[in-house]
């Protein structure tokens, strides 16, 4: 459905101005979760009200974290959405995730574990399906690749020890960061989780590669396999 302009009331023209001033004067904490929302929908439908598509949107995707990763043609199934709305959201979501990349890129990964983890949460706590990824790191412990490896279904995503360690060998990796989220939100790790994590770091350690740690992510927090003893 495309993008369409309606009629703004002076009313509504008003309450735009109101948060702009908020947004101008307090920053974005002095927002809702809706009104930040319904401010960035319109920029790109400038002439409608879109304090209920903002609202609608929210309730959609289980608030801002959920809407933000939601791929494009979810979004387009919410009615009122069109190309230059969903471009304005995954706009942000994509400046937001680059500003965070780039604070891990630029320092060792063990020296900036927030960092890390800020960016793994924003990339990776609300999507509906399980995701793998796998980060090379170099002998400085300098992230080389962020490697997506594979999405499965809501609840699983396969895992390889030979394709984990191949890839290693191929980009030269000193060390590994085993990653993968949990749609359901929670980020215990099951036992399929702690198997395979003792799996690649035991095949891992006849090649000198190290196995920092396994991250589990979800809506609710992550897990650390190697800070809960489990690696």
């Amino acid at each position: 459905m495309a993008d369409r302009d309606v009629a703004v009331s002076h009313d509504d023209a008003g309450h735009r101005a109101r948060l702009r001033h908020k947004l101008a004067d307090s920053g974005g904490d002095a927002l809702h979760d809706h009104e930040l929302i319904e401010y960035l929908l319109a920029l790109a439908i400038p002439r409608r009200d879109t304090k209920p598509l903002a609202k609608a949107l929210l309730r959609e995707f289980g608030g801002i974290g959920g809407l933000m990763t939601a791929d494009w043609q979810a979004i387009a199934r919410v009615p009122g959405m069109g190309d230059t709305s969903i471009a304005a959201v995954k706009i942000v979501h994509a400046t937001l995730l680059r500003m965070l990349r780039n604070e891990v890129a630029q320092r060792p990964v063990l020296a900036s574990w927030q960092a890390l983890l800020d960016y793994l949460r924003a990339d990776m706590a609300y999507l509906p399906v399980e995701r793998v990824r796998v980060l090379h790191l170099n002998s400085r412990n300098m992230l080389i690749r962020d490697e997506h490896m594979g999405d499965g279904s809501i609840d699983q995503a396969a895992i390889y020890t030979r394709e984990v360690i191949r890839r290693a060998i191929d980009l030269g990796s000193s060390a590994l960061i085993l990653v993968h989220n949990h749609p359901s939100g929670s980020p215990e790790p099951s036992r399929q989780d702690i198997e395979i994590t003792r799996q690649i770091a035991e095949a891992g350690k006849r090649l000198s590669i190290a196995v920092h740690d396994h991250i589990i992510i979800g809506s609710q927090g992550h897990s650390s396999l190697r800070a809960m003893g489990l690696l």
